[in-house]
């Protein structure tokens, strides 16, 4: 028999009651709140080291016309008896499966809710720094280069783990989180959520160059022509000095849009030491269908992370409990 994650342990997640489901219910929560955070409930586990392969923790690799892909695979102990989710994390320049992995403690998290999570891996043979091409129009579309590799790489999991299509998620960072909204843009149909964390719009960039300047907050703008690409939540800090948080409202701003007039809040508080602005839009009667966290004082590093890993850090929102929260409302 498979089971979920209890809903008490899924929504009581940066405030000092348990989260709506609902956005009409944030609306009255935050207003009666007036925008109040409370601590973060409770920490997130570590998982076995992220540094060791072992049976839970385990290199594989991928191949598909488009091209291949080596990643790393984590399972929880008990994930034959649960109802199962995938969430594929897509690392940022110059980091790896096991430093994700480590920094963003996301393998804790898996334990906790009962989720797969694949971390592909961009060699340096590929890209120098490690980077996912994201400023590549030769990987912006759908059909081709790295988005099919990686939606094929998705899929291929699901099916081994028999996880229902609306349950498959990716989260990134950085360069990995400029790939997830191309994901998002390109393979609307096969990721339900997405995470972008310090990240950039797709399109933002078709060369180095533009690269360069996209992130230094000068983005070519980017396409918008995707109106069916999925639920979005975006943390970004405003002290994020590699790229711009600019970029971060940017992608904010084209999911409201792309979902019409809905209802909307913002709230400001504090959540760990560190002073966060956190605006939700969604319908009423449904889950949210973006949110964007600001994380003040915060630069270039995944918000309430392990800071063992690279570009993590330890203050602020635990950015992966938010992103668990937001991808299995339902």
């Amino acid at each position: 028999m498979r089971r979920r994650a209890e809903d008490g342990k899924a929504n009581t997640v940066g405030f000092n009651a348990p989260l709506p489901r609902r956005l009409g219910e944030v609306l009255r929560m935050l207003r009666s709140e007036r925008g109040q955070f409370g601590q973060a409930a409770g920490e997130t586990k570590r998982a076995p080291d992220a540094s060791e392969d072992n049976e839970r923790f385990c290199q594989r690799s991928f191949q598909a016309a488009a091209g291949s892909v080596t990643y790393k695979l984590y399972m929880p102990a008990d994930h034959a008896e649960r109802e199962l989710a995938l969430v594929m994390m897509l690392h940022g320049c110059t980091q790896d499966p096991d430093d994700f992995a480590r920094g963003t403690r996301m393998n804790a998290l898996a334990d906790e809710f009962g989720l797969i999570v694949a971390y592909p891996h961009q060699p340096r043979s590929a890209n120098a720094q490690g980077c996912w091409h994201w400023f590549d129009t030769r990987h912006q579309k759908r059909g081709s280069g790295e988005p099919a590799v990686l939606a094929g790489l998705a899929l291929d999991v699901a099916t081994d783990f028999k996880i229902d299509r609306k349950r498959i998620f990716v989260a990134g960072l950085s360069a990995g989180a400029a790939m997830a909204d191309v994901l998002s843009a390109t393979y609307p149909d096969v990721f339900s959520a997405v995470g972008i964390h310090s990240g950039l719009p797709h399109g933002a960039a078709s060369d180095v160059m533009s690269a360069f300047a996209a992130m230094k907050g000068a983005s070519k703008g980017g396409s918008q022509t995707h109106e069916a690409d999925g639920r979005k939540i975006i943390f970004h800090g405003d002290a994020d000095v590699t790229v711009n948080p600019s970029n971060g409202k940017m992608v904010f701003d084209r999911a409201r849009s792309r979902h019409g007039k809905l209802p909307e809040v913002s709230t400001d508080g504090m959540v760990n030491g560190r002073r966060v602005t956190r605006m939700v839009h969604g319908p009423a009667t449904g889950p949210a269908t973006a949110e964007y966290w600001i994380v003040h004082g915060s630069g270039h590093a995944w918000s309430g992370g392990d800071d063992r890993g690279s570009f993590a850090d330890a203050a602020g929102p635990d950015a992966s409990r938010e992103m668990i929260r937001f991808f299995l409302q339902s």
